[in-house]
Parts: C-alpha cells; structure tokens; sequence
C-alpha cells in the first residue's frame, strides 16, 4: 500500500470517528441537572466554570461543582463540613435545622483567591470561604455577625469590598478589606427600594436572590420577585456606579425559571444560569440562553426558556453528585462526595470499615420520631427516575429500635426493620400527612433483609413505591405508596436516607452492606 493511500485511510477512519461522535452526541437539555440543586452561583476562570449551591441542614454543606460546558458538571466537595454546633444543628429536643442552616451563597475569583460566601438564621452570621486552590475544597473560613440575607459580594475596582443583600429594598453594605466584618463608618445605604416594583405592584415575594455582575462599565444587579397569583419571575437593574442610581425590568417570566446569574463563555456566549421549582425532586437548575441589546440582557428565546438546548451533550448521568456505594474502605475512609448527614453527624457513632465492608450506624440517644434521628447518612434523589437499594444486618438492635432506608421530606415513607420485646417485624411508614401511619409489619426470622425505594419524577408524579426481599433477587412491594411533596418546612428536595434510630435504650446497631442507585422502575 502505498503512504498516499495510507493517509487517506487514516483520514477516512478519522472522519468517520468524529461522524459517529456527532451522530451520538445529543443536545442537552433543561433542567441540566435533574436533582435537587437550588440557589446557583457560576463563575468562569479561563475556560473552566465553578458553581456552589444549597444544601442548608445538611453536613457537609454549599456543594462546589466544576464544569467544561456548563451543563455537565463534577462535584468537587464542599465548604465547609459543619456550619455551626448548636441546638438546631444538633437536632436537639424539638429544635431542628430544617429548611436554614446556610441559604443562597455568593462566588467569586479575585486576585488569585476564590471566594464562596453565604449566610444563615441558624447560626446567626454571614459566612466567607476562601482558598486559592477550589479544586483541593480547603476551606479558610471568615465569620461576623449579621446574617446578610441573599447577599452578592463585590470587589469594585477602586478596590472597597461590598456585600450587596436584602429583600425587597436591596442594601449595599462596605465590608472591611479582609473581610472580617462590616466597615465602622463605610457606605451603607439602601441603593435599590422595591427592586420588584419593576415587575409587579402585588408582590407575594419582594425582590431576593441577588447576584451582582460588571460588565463594560455597568453594574446588572439579578434579582427574583413573586408576583401574586403569578410565578417565580426574573428582574435585573443596572448602573454605572454600584452605588447607584439603578434603573431595572423584568427580563423573564416562563415556567418559573428564575433566580441566578449571568455567566459567558470564552467564545464569547451569554447564559443566564437560574433554577425551577421541579415538584418534589427539589428545585433544579436551568440554563438560559442571553443576547444583549442596548446594555441590556435578554433571556431566553423569544420570551421563553428553552428545553433544548444548542449545546452538544456528550456525557452521560450525573457524574459524582449521586453515587453507588459498596461500603468497602478502610475505617478513617472520606465518605463519597455524594454522601451528605441529615444534620450534624455524630462522628464516634458511625462507621466504615468497622465491619468489614459494611457502614455502621449506632444508637445514640433516645427520639420520639425517624426525623430526629441523629446520623442520618443521605443523598439526592434524581430524576427521572430513580431507586435506591440496600442491605440491612438487623443482628444487634435493640427493642425499640428502627432502622432501614427513607424517602426524606416532612411527608416521608421508608421501609425498615423494628424490633419490639426481641422480635422483629419489617414495617412500611408512611407521613403522608403530618402524623406517620404504619402500613405493613411483616414478622422477621432473618439476620438480613434487603430494601429499596423507587421514585417516579415524570411529568411530576412524584410517586415513591417501597420494596422488600429477603434474598436480594425476589422483590415484594411493601405498604402504598407515598405521593411526595416538597414542603418549606423543610426547604428541600426528597433524599434516600440510611437511619437507625431508637425509641427506647441507646446502643442498638446495624450493619448496611451496600448503597446502590438505578434508573428504572420494577416492572
């Protein structure tokens, strides 16, 4: 064969790879995670995007994920791994952290350093992290008081710092340089007065959600309000100065797509990266193209946020932000990033590794209900359609115990085991209202039994179907189903959840040999 016809082969090979990469590449679409992921902050730093979020009660907490084209994107791990240690966090007596713990956070790079900032009624203050390496998630935290509701930090270039929050009237606030609390003496004036006035005279929520972007000399202030009887409904303001004075519209009301920020591209694109109320998976993140005219964003197309996207979309799932998990590490192992604790975890109460491949949880103190079960091991349930399956050695519990697998809001349903006067029973629980209902007990012989939890997210279903087996193959389904529903109290989309909780003595344990997520239905 001769070289010329070599290099045609080679070429023709060539072209044909990228001719079936393109043949299967898809277009992504809305939302671009199907989870739970609310409250979204984005920055680029060349051609690499940052996002934080929320998560609230949880621990760890303010997710930071990593991105090469906004709409797939990797968890990197968090900033910080509890927010605070008092009643709420603890889950102490009837005090909870349900729907607070830390609210919308605010990201940044500047000089070198990243910056994610967010706020709290729990503990009572503003947080700051900052690090100069986000991949590594080291976090060096600063912290004052007041809690500065949705604020936006700012690094203007006359080199002050701000924090520019609020509701409803949005307040800009100078800040010291390093960052260690509010300048004695700086500007602090309210700069926006009825930011949703631009939008609506009859707001059942004022103007929130700031996030603050310069671009060719102006300041764009974002902002969601909540017209009566209307839908979560996207405002911005702009200024030359970020003092003011600020001139504003409303610049997308669709679906509900609303609060974030504005991000480009290197090529030079603009989004708008904002979120939707998804029914009881949680609120998920949207992305919405922009174009600018007249020093003005315009999202969307024609008024509307688009399913589709014009971004090739060649990844698959939802990379490490849910996860499987054999439970096979050593003990002193960094759970998966995947994992959060329903609350401050109790860390000499768990383990992994402790039992061979096995996670460990033990009774603690005695609850009168599943939510205030302390060491509550959880992830996101996704759309949309998801399971979780486990594995449950109920050997050592003790009377009054319960333990087993949960589909976590107010309104919850988990199927475990429960021990009274030494036996055992498998029971299906279910709050479809305010007070839990035990649907099923089914007597139990075995050391082990195997649970798993189906969620139906489609067309905003939210069904959940509950199962046992006693061998891991034969599954029966157990008890109703439970319709979910996101409520404020808890602020949150529905998690699976691994408890162990005792309503008698402390000191109970099981043994979970397994965690593993799917995507389909029993038939």
């Amino acid at each position: 064969m001769t070289p010329a016809k070599r290099l045609n082969l080679l070429l023709l090979a060539i072209c044909s790879v990228f001719a079936t990469i393109s043949l299967n590449a898809e277009k992504a679409t809305n939302p671009f995670i199907w989870a739970d992921v609310p409250d979204v902050a984005v920055i680029r730093v060349d051609d690499t995007y940052y996002m934080s979020s929320t998560t609230m009660h949880m621990a760890p907490g303010v997710p930071i994920m990593r991105s090469k084209d906004l709409v797939n994107w990797k968890l990197l791990g968090y900033a910080y791994d509890t927010l605070a240690d008092n009643e709420a966090l603890r889950l102490e007596t009837e005090r909870s952290a349900y729907g607070r713990g830390s609210w919308a956070s605010s990201l940044r790079y500047h000089d070198g350093i990243f910056y994610v900032s967010t706020f709290s009624a729990t503990s009572g203050r503003t947080h700051i992290y900052k690090t100069d390496d986000i991949e590594a998630c080291e976090w060096e935290e600063i912290s004052f008081e007041p809690s500065m509701h949705d604020h936006s930090l700012v690094f203007d270039d006359d080199g002050k710092v701000y924090f520019l929050f609020g509701g409803g009237n949005l307040r800009l606030t100078e800040l010291e340089p390093d960052l260690s609390g509010i300048k004695e003496g700086g500007f602090d004036e309210v700069v926006i007065e009825h930011a949703e006035k631009v939008a609506t005279d009859n707001a059942m929520l004022h103007a929130e959600g700031t996030q603050v972007l310069k671009k060719d000399g102006m300041y764009y202030v974002m902002n969601i309000c909540w017209p009566q009887g209307g839908m979560r409904t996207q405002i911005v303001h702009r200024s030359k100065s970020i003092k003011g004075p600020y001139e504003g519209r409303m610049v997308l009301q669709d679906k509900g797509v609303a609060q974030g920020c504005l991000i480009d591209t290197p090529e030079g694109d603009w989004y708008a990266v904002l979120f939707q109320d998804n029914g009881a998976v949680g609120r998920s993140p949207w992305l919405v193209p922009v174009k600018w005219e007249d020093g003005w964003p315009v999202l969307g197309e024609d008024g509307k946020a688009p399913i589709v996207l014009d971004i090739e979309d060649t990844e698959d799932g939802l990379s490490n932000i849910v996860a499987s998990d054999e439970f096979d590490r050593k003990p002193g192992a960094e759970l998966p990033l995947a994992w959060q604790w329903n609350h401050n975890p109790v860390n000499d109460k768990w383990s992994i590794g402790e039992r061979k491949g096995h996670l460990r949880l033990e009774t603690l103190r005695v609850d009168d209900d599943v939510l205030h079960a302390r060491n509550m091991l959880t992830q996101r349930t996704f759309g949309p359609i998801s399971s979780a399956e486990t594995k449950l050695d109920v050997s050592k519990m003790k009377d009054g115990d319960t333990a087993g697998l949960i589909a976590l809001q107010r309104h919850f349903g988990y199927v475990g085991v429960k021990q009274e006067d030494g036996e055992r029973s498998i029971v299906m629980v279910r709050a479809q209202e305010d007070e839990p209902e035990v649907l099923a007990t089914i007597p139990l012989k075995k050391k082990s039994v195997f649970f798993k939890i189906e969620c139906d997210f489609r067309d905003r279903a939210d069904k959940a179907y509950f199962f046992y087996s006693l061998d891991g193959k034969s599954w029966n389904r157990i008890g109703e189903p439970l319709q979910m529903r996101y409520t404020l109290p808890h602020f949150m989309g529905y998690r699976f959840g691994l408890f162990n909780w005792a309503s008698e003595q402390v000191g109970g344990q099981v043994d979970f040999d397994f965690y593993r997520i799917g995507d389909r239905l029993s038939k």
